[in-house]
């Protein structure tokens, strides 16, 4: 736990190697506890920014908070989902002390139903405040317009969706992850080269993230004055065999120098540059997965772009708490850094 991250009784207790009553006594000024123990406490207080006021006004209402998140399910496709679960995991371990439950509800990132399904399941189960990862747009919304009138704040993470009535947004600057990527890829390509934007999402056009990203990576060459095409190519169907085929297509007409891929799945683009030999095209994608650090180990792919998903949805309990419990005003958009990867520096990054 970092200095200035919210501690409980027990983590105090823990961290001096004492019994609970003895923490308490120091709490609350009463004596039975020797000068130097006393002083322990005090220090693991003030260093971790302790709030008795906050937990004595929770365990006196005797009322437990409840937290809804929603965030798209693990897959053997991609297991880029397991760090915004981390993340909740972490914070609800936190605040487990401040009478605060944490419910988990899960989607399929590729059927709109399953999102539908589960949003309801959520207005039916009477939380105080929803954490969601709002992949679909026009669900969403539709969504967010009933928490509203529930007065039930709203956390986005890892997308935002412009003009909703949401609590707070944290995540990447979707434009600008685009448009940094455009820029490394300035440096790989010439004058009237064609670069390749792919979109491989069975949903593609519903959601919000994937357009923006494409929009910074035009506009980023829309400002220069080199001469670059940007074609760009949306696949529905996300098996291996479906992808190739597209590809083996697009390749076919037309000379591509480098290829950026919007999302995650930049590995299956790393395996077709494998299956081809294709040894003279770079490779720009997102996201600090195992199945993309092997292609970025042996430089199949030049770039990964990450942004702490993992931290995001950590950030966005943390905000549900830090407004409902604590009073505050809570910052209504909190971009994450853009973390440019490669394979000289992905061993010490963290997600």
């Amino acid at each position: 736990m970092k200095s200035g991250q919210t501690i409980g009784v027990k983590e105090i207790a823990r961290k001096a190697n004492v019994s609970i009553g003895t923490v308490d006594r120091v709490l609350h000024n009463r004596n039975g506890v020797s000068n130097a123990t006393k002083q322990k406490i005090i220090e693991i207080i003030k260093k971790y920014n302790y709030e008795p006021n906050i937990v004595a006004r929770r365990l006196a209402s005797r009322r437990v908070l409840k937290f809804a998140t929603l965030i798209p399910a693990v897959s053997e496709e991609t297991d880029y989902w397991q760090f915004p679960l981390d993340g909740i995991v972490k914070a609800e371990s936190e605040l487990k002390d401040f009478g605060i439950s944490v419910r988990k509800f899960f989607f399929d990132l590729g059927d709109k139903n399953s999102f539908s399904e589960q949003t309801a399941k959520i207005l039916k189960g009477k939380f105080d405040g929803i954490l969601i990862s709002p992949v679909f747009t026009e669900d969403t919304k539709d969504f967010a317009e009933s928490c509203k009138k529930r007065n039930i704040p709203v956390v986005f993470i890892n997308s935002d969706i412009p003009g909703l009535n949401n609590l707070c947004y944290i995540g990447p600057d979707l434009f600008n992850s685009g448009y940094l990527s455009a820029h490394l890829a300035n440096f790989i390509i010439k004058q009237n080269e064609k670069v390749l934007v792919l979109n491989i999402s069975k949903a593609a056009d519903s959601m919000y993230y994937i357009q923006r990203k494409e929009d910074g990576f035009r506009s980023y060459f829309d400002q220069r004055s080199k001469k670059v095409e940007v074609l760009s190519l949306n696949i529905r169907k996300t098996e291996y065999n479906s992808i190739k085929k597209e590809l083996l297509d697009v390749f076919s007409k037309h000379k591509i120098k480098l290829v950026f891929v919007t999302n995650s799945r930049v590995f299956y683009v790393a395996r077709f540059f494998e299956d081809q030999g294709l040894s003279d095209v770079s490779l720009i994608g997102f996201d600090f997965i195992e199945k993309n650090l092997a292609y970025l180990e042996n430089e199949t792919i030049d770039f990964l772009i990450c942004q702490k998903p993992a931290e995001q949805a950590y950030q966005g309990i943390m905000a549900l708490y830090n407004h409902l419990v604590k009073k505050e005003n809570v910052e209504k958009t909190h971009h994450m850094s853009i973390d440019i990867i490669t394979k000289f520096n992905y061993k010490f990054y963290r997600n």
